[in-house]
């Protein structure tokens, strides 16, 4: 957890490392000015007040420069609390959204991405939820730590100019109540807040899980099932907070026996100086008030500690994501004339104990088009996967050229049809996006638009009938310019009419291309001019176009 700790505070560093140390530096003034302010003023109305007593003395006081402190010091008070919460705030801010843009990526490597998108409230979770939590760590506990630390300087410092030697003593007590209170926060609330974050998590996911899948949940009989589970989560998030509660309310009692014992002190310090015309009334009044405002961040400080543990279960989590995965195996470009060489790759699923693939090696050369064929289960998307990197053989070497896929989803935004195009090739001009377009025969539909290229689109691509958001794809996948063409079961689920028009489209433009096509349907497997199946891991069959079984083959898949 330390490590995860350091790792996080080491990306707000290069984040926004001169923001953040000089928004501590404010914050430390702006307690120190307040502490000022107080003592300031009770020295004044005290000493105008004694002062007062005496026609002579009133005569001699001078008001203007201590007056003059007072409202310098509230003008400094109240400009470095706004010059406080702007830094620290948009630091913050800034660096929350640096690391949202890093997590996201990392969420959205191979193996991590297809598991999470299983649970999008999940994920939502982890680029919301988890991010939001790490800004405590700065805001409610670095903060305040800092000021704390540059208060107890200061006021050591200070009163022991003013009163000697016992003068430090309040700069230790408040250093020591401090880092007890946080050493008290922090053990306290490790278990329940990690216990509270995990428990909205799961609350959530449920509620989200009940809500959509409601009608389906009644239908197997399992409605009631998931309220349950709902609800238990529930009890857990209001368990971890009644525990964190009861931690508030010990130590804030705490704080204030410590804060009302450092008054008496100070009180009966003053008293005992004043007795010995060691100090004047006024400098006692001033040492009774700075000692009130020596609590300030000890109160802030307390708050950030009681809440330590849902950050840093936050920062475990999105250090962990953001850690590179271990090396995978051996990849290389292959030898002139290969466009994909598998050489005794073995992989197995996570929890499986045998290997779906053991020693399996495979080769295609340019301009090859490839279907790999067999029953469900068979290692074909398995196989894939190891070619685009979603999934990581244990042993072996895999080698590639670039490549572009279109798989069986179309992922589309909500944003802009230009912005959809764009993921594929963001320098691309509108003219080759009209291409491309008109490639995939979407160019009537996109010019009968009112706003062409700047139409926008609703969630999930909606706006576009199920066929046109095939075509979109298909026209971000030509625009993609790769030498290897990965196509898994690209026209599952489309009508006939528009699934042979996909494929007439893709085949118009395969010239030059290798390709390799996973499926079971006749009509995709016609693209290749090479077929390989795969049965239980293994190449059961290996024909080229012309060859005996060749026909055979394609005539044993799934017709139209």
């Amino acid at each position: 957890m330390k490590r995860d700790l350091l790792t996080i505070l080491a990306l707000f560093h290069r984040a926004a490392g001169r923001p953040l140390l000089l928004g501590l530096l404010v914050a430390g003034v702006t307690t120190l000015a307040g502490a000022g302010l107080l003592g300031l003023s009770g020295w004044f109305i005290t000493a105008t007040g004694i002062a007062g007593l005496a026609a002579g003395a009133a005569l001699g006081f001078d008001v203007f420069r201590p007056g003059a402190g007072v409202r310098g010091l509230a003008i400094l008070r109240t400009g470095a609390r706004y010059g406080e919460r702007l830094l620290t705030h948009d630091a913050t801010l800034s660096v929350v959204a640096a690391l949202r843009v890093r997590l996201f990526r990392a969420l959205a490597r191979p193996g991590l991405a297809r598991a999470l998108v299983q649970r999008p409230g999940r994920l939502l979770f982890r680029l919301t939820g988890d991010l939001d939590a790490l800004d405590a760590l700065y805001l409610r506990l670095m903060v305040p730590l800092a000021s704390l630390l540059l208060m107890a300087l200061a006021a050591g410092t200070g009163l022991y100019l003013l009163i000697g030697w016992s003068g430090i003593g309040f700069g230790l007590y408040l250093l020591v109540l401090g880092l007890t209170l946080l050493g008290l926060g922090v053990r306290g609330s490790l278990a329940p807040g990690g216990q509270r974050a995990a428990a909205l998590e799961s609350l959530r996911l449920r509620v989200l899980d009940l809500t959509a899948g409601r009608v389906e949940w009644r239908l197997a009989g399992r409605a009631q099932a998931m309220r349950d589970l709902a609800l238990a989560a529930d009890r857990r998030l209001a368990k971890a907070d009644e525990r964190l509660n009861r931690l508030d309310i010990a130590t804030g009692i705490i704080q204030g026996l410590a804060g009302t014992l450092l008054m008496a002190g100070a009180l009966l310090l003053g008293a005992t100086l004043v007795a010995g015309n060691a100090i004047t009334p006024a400098v006692a009044a001033l040492l009774l008030l700075v000692s009130l405002g020596l609590m300030e961040p000890v109160a802030a400080l307390r708050r950030g500690a009681v809440e330590l543990g849902r950050s840093l279960r936050a920062a475990s989590r999105v250090a962990a994501d953001l850690r590179p995965l271990p090396a995978p195996a051996t990849q290389a470009r292959p030898v002139d004339g290969v466009v994909l060489r598998l050489e005794s790759v073995r992989f197995r699923h996570d929890g499986m104990g045998v290997a779906l693939f053991d020693g399996l090696s495979l080769t295609i050369q340019a301009g090859q088009h490839v279907a790999i064929l067999g029953e469900s289960g068979a290692g074909k998307s398995s196989l894939l996967a190891l070619v685009t990197g979603e999934q990581r053989a244990e042993a072996g070497s895999i080698s590639a050229l670039p490549w572009t896929l279109l798989g069986q989803e179309t992922a589309l935004f909500q944003d802009d049809l230009r912005a959809n195009l764009a993921l594929a090739d963001p320098t691309a001009d509108d003219a080759r996006l009209i291409q491309v377009l008109a490639d995939a025969g979407l160019a009537d539909v996109v010019a009968a638009l009112p706003a062409g290229l700047d139409s926008l689109l609703g969630e999930g691509g909606s706006g576009l009938s199920s066929g046109q958001r095939r075509r979109l794809a298909l026209a971000r996948f030509l625009l993609r310019d790769r030498p290897l063409w990965l196509l898994d079961e690209p026209t599952d689920g489309l009508d006939l009419p528009t699934a042979r028009d996909v494929l007439a489209r893709l085949k118009a433009r395969a010239d030059g291309r290798s390709l390799l096509v996973v499926t079971h349907l006749r009509r995709e497997a016609m693209l290749a001019d090479r077929l390989i199946r795969l049965e239980g891991g293994r190449i059961s069959l290996d024909v080229r176009r012309g060859e005996a079984g060749f026909e055979d083959a394609l005539a044993g898949l799934r017709g139209d």
